[in-house]
């Protein structure tokens, strides 16, 4: 336990810390601090404005609003680094600017003399046919279809969890992702041979939810303020979530109680336990099956600018980073140690 001369120690530190990052950001380097003054993370309470839901109304979604408040109050002010590191820096100048701008109101202008960071470049983990087989051979029930359609459509983890029961289309044998990476929307196939296990799948769906409707907690989280345009539609079915969880969510923060969709983490674990089941000496987590998706449709022959559609990538070159981890080695090039085994 902290005394409470060190509590006041860090609470001074901390409001110092607060006025001098968004006075002067360029000024403050935090291991200079860090080393002088305080060698532990320091608790920043933040002002009202910061930590409300129309400060953050700004960012892309709610987890980023969460990520920028638990990086200022959890592990203390941490400006941009050069690194590259795993661990994205919370004070990038991109980020103070918008901070100050959007959320206390204060122009900053043109930051210099600051290292931009970088971010690191990585080749995508790949699964062969065979691997992937192998990885569904180990998956069942829920998470079985959570995970073909992550493979079969391309889907990212997050945009797979989030579809609604109108965003299926088993005539056209398409999926509509509604507000993906960028908030933008885009059409996807539905792979057929799923579409009957995942029918029986929202015939289930549906009878719980009834049960939850005469439960009392039948209403759904409505994106952006459609509950106000649409009182009725949270408890509409088309409205309901694909997956949703097993366990009610009583967190006040999203209104009444109402079912949500699976969490991301059951889905990582259920496939990191697969591979390891399958044998599979790659590290395999959700993302990977969209990778798959991407390469092995360019292994068949298909189109780089329809994998592209596919994928919702606004730049094609995005999708080229799939050229290289093609079925042919390393960038497509025969070993000459190869040649030399086939000319004795």
């Amino acid at each position: 336990m902290s005394s409470p001369t060190q509590t006041a120690e860090r609470a001074e530190i901390a409001e110092t810390l607060l006025r001098d990052s968004f006075d002067d950001p360029c000024g403050l380097h935090w291991r200079d601090v860090r080393s002088r003054e305080a060698p532990w993370p320091i608790p920043v309470r933040l002002p009202t404005s910061f930590r409300s839901r129309k400060g953050c109304a700004r960012s892309s979604s709610i987890r980023c609003g969460t990520a920028y408040v638990s990086g200022t109050t959890a592990g203390g002010l941490r400006p941009a680094t050069s690194t590259g590191s795993g661990d994205s820096s919370f004070f990038t100048t991109s980020n103070i600017r918008r901070r100050c701008r959007h959320v206390l109101r204060i122009e900053v202008g043109a930051i210099e003399q600051v290292p931009r960071a970088k971010l690191p470049h990585r080749v995508p983990v790949v699964l062969s046919p065979e691997e992937v087989a192998r990885i569904f051979k180990n998956i069942h029930g829920t998470m079985w279809m959570v995970v073909a359609l992550l493979y079969g459509a391309g889907l990212r983890l997050q945009e797979c969890l989030e579809l609604r029961v109108k965003d299926l289309d088993f005539d056209r044998h398409e999926i509509v992702v509604r507000r993906g990476k960028g908030q933008k929307d885009r059409r996807t196939m539905l792979p057929v041979a799923i579409e009957e296990r995942l029918q029986g799948h929202l015939r289930e769906v549906r009878r719980q939810h009834e049960r939850d409707l005469a439960d009392g907690v039948g209403r759904v989280v409505l994106p952006f303020a459609l509950d106000r345009k649409y009182p009725n539609a949270a408890a509409d079915w088309v409205w309901q979530f694909v997956f949703p969880a097993a366990r009610i969510c009583r967190d006040p923060r999203w209104g009444p109680a109402s079912r949500f969709h699976l969490h991301e983490s059951a889905v990582q674990r259920e496939v990191a336990n697969a591979a390891r089941r399958a044998g599979v000496t790659k590290r395999v987590g959700p993302h990977c099956f969209r990778h798959s998706f991407a390469t092995h449709l360019l292994e068949d022959g298909h189109d780089i600018r329809t994998v592209q559609e596919l994928l919702g990538h606004s730049d094609v070159s995005t999708t080229m980073m799939y050229l290289h981890v093609l079925n042919r080695g390393g960038l497509g090039v025969r070993s000459p140690f190869d040649r030399l085994l086939t000319a004795e």
